[in-house]
């Protein structure tokens, strides 16, 4: 396994934190600087904690530059930022027409490629929609195929309610996907050890960076069900492995609705545990 491994010793301080810091203890302080331990390289989980706890950015591992990265603390959001992150997110339901740019697309979709998984598992699948064409495209077959299980008779007391999503359609009006421009999916493979928190955490962040942004999201079970009623493989559609475990969607776009203060839900369960 050829990790890319180098420190640039006139930057190197020789401090250990890259020593300390390594999960695996792949990273030795020689006499002179460190080094990777040939005998331990294959624990190598390719977290990059070497090169984050660097204090001068003398290390590169993977091939990555520490000048590529951001400054840290100076770059995080302070307390009272995250507060209103997390209290001033909405579920938007109501939608602008025209499409984001695909670069910001891009720069979300590589941003939250950084979120925690279970055994940093990297396996994570995003499938999104970013084309207009498709998702109309999308849209209307989904329709169509609960249509044609309303029409057959197909439908179970708990998915009756797709009867009405069918006739709204009929009617101008657009209940499951609420027009939104884009959708976002995560889906992982059967063999990863941590599926749905993988999956789950993914696009929770994709949603905490769009809220950041001004892009509006909403989460949607909706189309999952739906696809269990659609006698067309949907994920197959969307080239999605039929070896994965699929997650919700997540519909996105710039919101056609403005926010102007958050909302006020403090009521909380907590279980403090003092042992004695």
């Amino acid at each position: 396994m050829d990790l890319q491994f180098t420190v640039d010793q006139t930057l190197c301080i020789q401090c250990g934190a890259c020593v300390d810091d390594c999960p695996f203890h792949i990273i030795e302080l020689t006499p002179d600087f460190p080094a990777l331990n040939p005998k331990r390289i294959h624990h190598c989980i390719q977290c990059q904690h070497c090169l984050a706890v660097c204090p001068t950015g003398a290390l590169s591992i993977l091939g990555c530059n520490p000048q590529n990265s951001l400054p840290l603390p100076e770059s995080l959001p302070n307390g009272q930022q995250m507060t209103a992150l997390i209290r001033g997110r909405r579920s938007i339901r109501h939608f602008q027409p025209e499409p984001l740019d695909a670069a910001v697309i891009e720069s979300m979709l590589r941003t939250v490629a950084n979120a925690p998984t279970g055994k940093n598992n990297r396996q994570c699948l995003f499938t999104v929609i970013e084309d207009q064409a498709s998702m109309a495209l999308f849209r209307q077959e989904t329709i169509e195929g609960l249509r044609t299980a309303v029409t057959e008779k197909r439908l179970s007391d708990a998915q009756s309610y797709f009867r009405h999503v069918v006739s709204a359609w009929d009617q101008g009006r657009d209940i499951i996907f609420r027009n939104a421009p884009h959708l976002f999916m995560v889906s992982v493979p059967k063999t990863v050890s941590t599926p749905d928190a993988d999956i789950l955490i993914a696009m929770s962040y994709f949603e905490l960076m769009a809220a950041s942004m001004g892009i509006g999201t909403l989460w949607n079970a909706m189309i999952r069900w739906a696809f269990s009623e659609i006698s067309t493989d949907m994920y197959k559609r969307l080239g999605i492995p039929e070896d994965h475990i699929k997650g919700y969607a997540l519909l996105f776009g710039k919101p056609a609705v403005t926010y102007h203060r958050t909302v006020q839900r403090d009521e909380v369960q907590i279980n403090r545990v003092m042992l004695s």
